[in-house]
């Protein structure tokens, strides 16, 4: 494979391989997220075509979030049995034959079907648990500097393709942007087909960090064994009060991001008169802020008390979220609120992921992070959902960014409950 090659190549110069994984697995996280972000400039084309009120186009979305977040903890486990190349591909595979039918469709039981069953299971099945897999298998050393990355990675496929996609919807219509999506995601598929590897141990190598080479532990033979497995975790992890403040600040998380500003932002600014364009590009903003923010999270979350980061990112969201109200939505007051919102966007995910692996350990770390991330795509889809109706019941978004805002302060005081220390709860997988 050209991976071995690749491998040889770079240990002559002392680099080693877990690097090119991760450049492949950033690729990757990168054009999923922007999948998954895309249809929030797709609201109100749809709207104009076909008649859809912003709720009905909501709830198909918030059907997706659920399906990202609640395929997590099953992704790990099929990560662990079928190996994360596999699972890349096919996780890729399915987005495009979803995106490919939503061409056609004319029905909203099909935006349903397709934008949210299908393409929420595709994106589900690598979601942010690719990056803790490969942070963890990878990454002993540079653990939270290398999930920083994957982090932004999501947020910046999330919001950096929306100025493009919006410009092309604008020109060419919606369908345009979909083919732009499709073409992204193929590169993508190939870099893991000749890249990706499962773990250090199929290269004869150590993780990055240590000496010692760890083999492949052993996995369920059955596919009922495999299937329970999460449940298994969770039933573990429910036990220890921690993960159930990392599941509630994590729903905080995604209610305020991907569910409201994500999906809901660009129509906001039109009802400000403010055009599609012009708003993706301050969505744009805040992906390149995000992106620096993110990574700098992982730097400090690998020196400081992950608790209090975590308290300073919330805290900061939300009073961001609740200066956005009673700004002029002028470009100077958007780009403030682009700069401080966006510097902490997916801010939260290495501190979480690092705590999460503190307290359950580096072998199951993956599943119980894929459920603490499905309460973060359950906190989108409400959100989603919640911004479609204010909008369609009051004519405003107002009352459910203000809502966000708040919640982002509670979840600021939540974090700094987590007890110090690691947790004796689960057994070694």
């Amino acid at each position: 494979m050209l991976s071995n090659l690749i491998a040889r190549r770079l240990a002559a110069r002392h680099v080693h391989y877990g690097w090119a994984v991760l450049g492949t697995t950033f690729l990757t996280m990168l054009v999923v997220a922007g999948a998954v972000g895309a249809p929030g400039v797709f609201i109100v084309p749809l709207e104009k075509e076909f008649g859809w009120s912003a709720a009905d186009i909501s709830g198909a979305l918030a059907i997706r979030f659920l399906l990202f977040g609640g395929m997590g903890p099953f992704a790990a486990a099929f990560m662990n049995r079928f190996g994360v190349r596999r699972m890349m591909l096919i996780s890729l595979s399915i987005i495009i034959i979803g995106l490919l039918l939503s061409l056609g469709m004319s029905r909203l039981w099909q935006l349903v079907l397709l934008w949210g069953v299908v393409i929420g299971i595709g994106t589900g099945l690598t979601a942010m648990v690719l990056g803790a897999t490969v942070a963890t298998r990878w990454f002993t050393q540079r653990r939270g500097l290398v999930m920083g990355l994957l982090s932004a990675s999501t947020a910046t496929g999330q919001l950096a393709f929306l100025p493009l996609l919006a410009s092309l919807t604008g020109h060419f219509g919606w369908r345009a942007a979909v083919m732009l999506v499709c073409g992204v995601i193929l590169l993508a598929a190939v870099a893991a087909l000749l890249l990706m590897r499962d773990r250090p141990s199929d290269l004869g190598l150590p993780p990055y960090g240590e000496a010692e080479i760890h083999p492949a532990p052993s996995q369920p033979a059955s596919l009922g064994a495999l299937l329970m497995t999460p449940l298994h975790v969770l039933r573990d992890a429910a036990r220890v009060p921690t993960f159930w403040i990392l599941f509630f600040s994590f729903f905080i998380c995604g209610a305020s991001t991907n569910g409201l500003v994500q999906t809901h932002f660009i129509s906001l600014c039109g009802d400000y008169g403010l055009a599609a364009v012009g708003a993706a590009s301050m969505l744009a903003m805040m992906g390149l802020f995000d992106f620096a923010g993110t990574l700098g999270s992982g730097w400090l979350s690998d020196r400081f008390d992950n608790r209090w980061l975590l308290f300073w990112y919330y805290g900061l969201r939300g009073l961001s979220l609740l200066y956005l109200p009673f700004s002029d939505f002028s470009l100077y007051s958007l780009s403030i609120f682009a700069m401080f919102y966006g510097l902490d966007w997916v801010a939260t995910v290495p501190p979480t992921v690092r705590l999460t692996a503190q307290r359950f350990g580096a072998e199951r770390a993956n599943i119980v992070f894929g459920w603490i991330f499905a309460g973060h795509q359950l906190g989108a889809a409400s959100a989603a959902l919640a911004g479609g109706l204010s909008r369609t019941v009051w004519q405003s978004y107002m009352p459910a960014f203000v809502a966000a805002g708040i919640l982002c302060l509670i979840g600021a005081a939540l974090v700094l409950m987590i007890n110090r220390g690691r947790s004796k709860a689960l057994a070694p997988a």
